[in-house]
C-alpha cells in the first residue's frame, strides 16, 4: 500500500524504509503490543522444551494464549514454526498459566482458541497457499515502515475466508490425536432474539463491512468481531437489541449525542469486547447515529 504526505495542497508520496536489525521490529511489536493488536505481551525469545524459541508470547482479551512468529527473509518458514510451538504450548498449559499469573493478568484463560499469528513484510505464493488448506487459522500479518517513523500494519487479505473445520493439536494417554477446535458461526449469537434486534443486527452490519473489502468478520463465544489487523468493533447480539463496543481510548470519541457509555471512567468496567465505549443499539432510528461512532473507530484503527 502506498502512503501519501499532503502539503499545502500537493501530495508526495512517503517512500518505506528497510528495517535496520532482524530483532528491530519484534522489538517495537513487542514493546505496544496492545497499541498494535489489543494482546497483553508476557515475554520474548520463549525457550521450549524441544530447543526451539517462540519469538512472542501474549494473551488477548479474550484469554486466547498468541504465539507470535516474524518472518525476517523469504526462507523463514514460521507458519509452521508456529504450529510447532502451539503444539507444544498445548502439552505445557501450566507454563503458559504461570506467564499469565506472572504478568497479572485477570482473565480466564481460553484454550479451546489458541491464537497464531505471523508478521512479515510480505509472504510469497507458498506462504499463502499453505496457510489457505491448513485446517487451522493462521494469521498473516504484513507490516512496512516508511519515513518519519511511521508503521503500516494490515492483514493479508487472501486470508479472509476459511474453512469451518479448524482443529488443533493436543495430547491425549501419550499419543497424538486431533482435537476440534470452537468454531462460531452468526448463527450462533442470532438464534432466539426478536424478528426487530436481528433487523437491526443486519442493518449495522451491512454498513461496516462495507467500510472496507479488508475486514474480517469473526465471531467469537461472547460476541462478533470487526477487525483489519485489530478489532475495531465488537458486537454483543441481545435478545432485544446490540451491546456495541468501541475499540477507541477513553477520552478520543467525539460522540455529539451523548450515547456512547465510556467504560473506563470513572472507574473501569470489565466487559466482553475490546476498546473503552459501549453504545446500546435497540431502535432502527438510532442505526446512523451509532454507526457514524464505529466509522470513527474503524478509522482510529485502520
Amino acid at each position: 500500500m502506498a502512503l501519501f504526505l499532503i502539503q499545502n495542497g500537493k501530495v508526495r508520496k512517503i517512500p518505506p524504509i528497510k528495517v535496520g536489525l532482524e530483532r528491530d521490529i519484534q522489538k517495537i511489536f513487542e514493546k505496544n503490543l496492545n497499541e498494535i493488536l489489543n494482546i497483553t505481551f508476557l515475554t520474548s525469545e520463549y525457550s521450549t522444551s524441544f530447543g526451539g524459541r517462540i519469538d512472542s508470547l501474549g494473551i488477548d482479551k479474550n484469554g486466547s494464549p498468541v504465539i507470535i512468529e516474524y518472518k525476517r527473509n523469504q526462507n523463514d518458514n514460521v507458519i509452521n514454526q508456529g504450529l510447532s510451538y502451539l503444539r507444544w504450548l498445548l502439552d505445557h498449559k501450566a507454563d503458559f498459566e504461570v506467564l499469565v499469573q506472572k504478568a497479572k493478568v485477570n482473565v480466564d484463560i481460553d484454550w479451546a482458541s489458541p491464537r497464531v499469528i505471523c508478521v512479515a513484510e510480505s509472504y510469497n505464493k507458498f506462504d499463502l497457499d499453505t496457510a489457505e488448506l491448513l485446517p487451522i487459522k493462521i494469521e498473516l500479518l504484513k507490516f512496512r515502515i516508511y519515513q518519519n517513523n511511521i508503521l503500516l500494519v494490515e492483514p493479508e487479505t487472501q486470508q479472509k475466508v476459511r474453512i469451518s473445520t479448524a482443529k488443533v493439536f493436543d495430547k491425549k494417554k501419550k499419543e497424538k490425536v486431533i482435537k476440534e477446535k470452537v468454531i462460531y458461526t452468526l448463527e450462533d449469537h442470532l438464534g432466539g432474539i426478536s424478528p426487530k434486534a436481528k433487523k437491526i443486527f443486519e442493518a449495522i452490519n451491512e454498513k461496516i463491512v462495507a467500510l472496507d473489502e479488508s475486514i474480517i468478520v469473526e465471531p467469537k463465544a461472547k460476541y462478533i468481531a470487526y477487525k483489519l489487523s485489530t478489532n475495531f468493533v465488537d458486537v454483543v447480539v441481545k435478545k432485544y437489541g446490540l451491546k456495541i463496543f468501541l475499540n477507541v481510548p477513553s477520552g478520543e470519541l467525539n460522540d455529539p449525542h451523548g450515547i456512547a457509555r465510556d467504560l473506563a471512567k470513572p472507574k473501569k468496567v470489565g466487559h466482553w469486547g475490546n476498546g473503552d465505549y459501549e453504545v446500546k443499539l435497540e431502535k432502527e432510528e438510532e442505526i446512523d447515529q451509532v454507526f457514524e461512532l464505529i466509522k470513527q473507530s474503524y478509522t482510529y484503527n485502520k
